[in-house]
């Protein structure tokens, strides 16, 4: 009979473990660019007023910042937001939006990437988001189905077996955590059950070899989530196993799927 494992529901990346700035910086290489080439299509501009949830880094909440002076601002908010440098035009806070409140009727633009995944109150927390719009604001999430991501080309059928064990580690480790490893893919539908409009999901892979910056954000994650790798049967010689594999020239694999969903608060 197999023992089963507790583990506290909450977000797997702590931002308080010595892993979690290269977690940022591997991160940002990899979504920035999607992130903020879909945002700029909301036409955010001088003036606006924007609303950064779970950022992280703050590379996003940065690029909005510059996006809206002069006259406009930004509130990037994290319950661990330590990582985020100050700017002009930036304001920080301290705050779980799980539990803390926010400002309703107050943002043109609301922008959340790969939080609401993580959290078992996500319903209610997108709920949140959208009172905070005003009237014909947008709302976008960012958001991973990690339920897909097959693998391509291996080095050899044991590889492949390895990185398919990998993948259905992090699915449990993620599901043990409280969260929703296929949340992307029915964002859209709870955007548009929250009461938004125009919704607009838009699913986005990318061919991974051993130089794309995703595969570097999920070799980092066999050092950030080892604890949790190992509670999921993963042993420290099959991790290592894992990143030698992710940096093989022979590795190909499809990404998991990220969604980018934007949805806008009826006038």
């Amino acid at each position: 009979m197999t023992d089963t494992v507790t583990v506290e529901p909450g977000y797997v990346f702590d931002n308080h473990n010595e892993n979690a700035h290269d977690q940022h910086r591997f991160l940002a290489a990899a979504y920035d660019p999607l992130t903020t080439r879909r945002l700029a299509e909301t036409g955010v501009g001088p003036g606006w007023r924007c609303l950064e949830v779970g950022a992280g880094g703050g590379g996003v909440a940065h690029w909005l910042a510059r996006r809206v002076a002069p006259g406009g601002g930004v509130i990037a908010t994290d319950v661990k937001p330590d990582h985020i440098a100050p700017a002009e035009g930036l304001e920080v806070w301290r705050h779980d939006v799980t539990r803390d409140p926010l400002p309703e009727a107050a943002f043109d633009l609301v922008h959340s990437r790969l939080v609401l995944l993580h959290l078992p109150e996500r319903v209610e927390v997108l709920d949140r988001l959208v009172r905070a719009l005003k009237p014909g604001g947008v709302l976008q999430l960012d958001e991973f189905d990690i339920t897909y991501g097959p693998s391509l080309l291996m080095p050899d059928p044991e590889a492949r077996e390895l990185y398919e064990e990998f993948l259905a580690a992090k699915i449990g480790l993620m599901t043990r955590a409280g969260a929703d490893p296929a949340w992307g893919r029915n964002a859209g539908e709870a955007m548009r059950r929250a009461g938004l409009v125009d919704v607009d999901p838009r699913p986005y892979v990318e061919s991974w070899d051993a130089d794309s910056p995703g595969v570097h954000l999920i070799s980092h994650h066999t050092r950030h989530l080892r604890d949790a790798f190992v509670r999921e049967g993963m042993t420290d010689e099959r991790l290592a196993r894992v990143r030698d594999l992710l940096a093989d020239p022979g590795f190909r694999a499809c990404s998991c799927v990220i969604y980018s969903v934007q949805g806008r608060r009826p006038e």
